[in-house]
């Protein structure tokens, strides 16, 4: 083995090791992707998470992957945070997709992009048990199309 292949390998392992624990914190991480990426609006997307811990601070994350064929900048959803006792919080969310020239944001190596946006930080879940979060687009449309998946994510902060 010459030295620019161990160089390699020992970069790929390094690579490895710190993409691996970056996931460390991840506490739920789920998506939906929709068919024929169109989103009806009829069609309220479910997403299960149990916290454990109510000590530490949680950082939420709202994770969308769309095309070009998207017609907008940016996509107004609405999201119902059911809590283990029954409450119910329901937000209004607008994400910014593309700059105001209308170049898509996010990263990806084709035509479909990919965003992370951080909808609350250091948050406190202040009950145990199953939190039930309801996705539903809200852009006054009945088939939002160019939406490819959403997800929601849950990092230990």
């Amino acid at each position: 083995m010459t030295l620019s292949q161990e160089k390699n390998i020992l970069l790929l392992l390094v690579f490895l090791v710190v993409i691996i624990s970056c996931d460390r914190n991840r506490v739920f991480d789920e998506h939906f992707p929709l068919k024929k990426a169109t989103w009806n609006v009829k069609n309220e997307l479910q997403l299960n998470a149990t916290i454990s811990d109510l000590q530490s601070g949680y950082d939420v994350f709202l994770n969308v992957r769309n095309g070009p064929e998207y017609p907008y900048s940016n996509l107004f959803l609405f999201l119902n945070t059911v809590f283990p006792d029954g409450h119910i919080a329901r937000d209004t969310i607008e994400l910014t997709l593309a700059d105001y020239d209308g170049r898509w944001l996010g990263s990806g190596m084709g035509s479909v992009k990919f965003n992370r946006f951080l909808f609350q930080k250091d948050v406190r879940f202040n009950q145990k048990g199953k939190y039930r979060f309801i996705l539903e687009q809200a852009m006054r449309v009945n088939n939002l199309t160019g939406i490819h998946d959403i997800g929601l994510r849950i990092e230990k902060h």
